[in-house]
């Protein structure tokens, strides 16, 4: 089995409700711009966040070249590793709720984690930004299988207008009772309204991550 180093990074704070894995999307590394706000809020609502590389980009980053995003069985691999590696308590020995998720292509692999028999256990819920339920302009590719098989309740916080799977497409499709998904108005792949809509990018953040706090403090409670 390879061995690669994750790079990753771990915002802390002071007497956590809980412990969240945030991993990118398929284009863009833990460093970019809506990884560091989504993040940085989460924070603000006392939640610890460990954000990490798959290795493709760490190779991209080093190298200067656009390599494509590894198959699935090894970012599924690599993601399990991070959890694996997590302390399962925080400074105050206390163990801490763990959820998992993150932007699109990420999102996909935290979800088809929560169907796995082996780790599913050490999880209490997954969140999905912008989750991939099929390729651009290949809607008959769908990407149900994680959200059907899914052991463990699944937040999906979606653009209406995603071209990766809009409300339109969404309401039509069967997935697991335990799967939720919120909408957000006029928003795209990675939730961003037009100005038309009178809503803004920053908005559509606060809210999406608000109903992740709300989701991550309901599903702590029941477990």
């Amino acid at each position: 089995m390879e061995h690669t180093i994750i790079s990753k990074i771990e915002n802390t704070v002071d007497n956590p409700i809980a412990q969240i894995i945030f991993a990118h999307g398929a284009g863009a590394d833990m460093h970019h711009e809506f990884m560091e706000q989504v993040s940085t809020l989460l924070n603000k609502a006392n939640i610890n966040v460990v954000r990490f590389n798959f290795p493709y980009m760490d190779k991209r980053i080093e190298l200067g070249k656009r390599y494509p995003p590894d198959r699935m069985p090894k970012l599924i691999d690599c993601y399990k590793r991070v959890i694996n590696n997590l302390p399962v308590i925080d400074s105050n020995q206390t163990m801490l709720p763990l959820f998992i998720g993150g932007k699109s292509m990420g999102s996909r692999v935290a979800a088809t984690i929560a169907a796995a028999d082996d780790i599913a256990m050490l999880i209490q819920g997954v969140f999905c930004f912008g989750y991939p339920f099929h390729p651009t302009k290949k809607t008959e590719k769908l990407r149900l299988e994680p959200l059907q098989n899914t052991q463990k309740p699944i937040l999906i916080l979606q653009g209406e207008r995603d071209t990766l799977g809009s409300q339109v497409e969404i309401v039509q499709y069967d997935v697991s009772t335990l799967c939720h998904t919120i909408f957000l108005p006029d928003g795209d792949h990675s939730l961003k309204p037009r100005v038309k809509s009178g809503y803004t990018h920053q908005q559509h953040i606060e809210t999406a991550v608000s109903a992740i706090v709300t989701f991550i403090q309901e599903e702590s409670v029941n477990d």
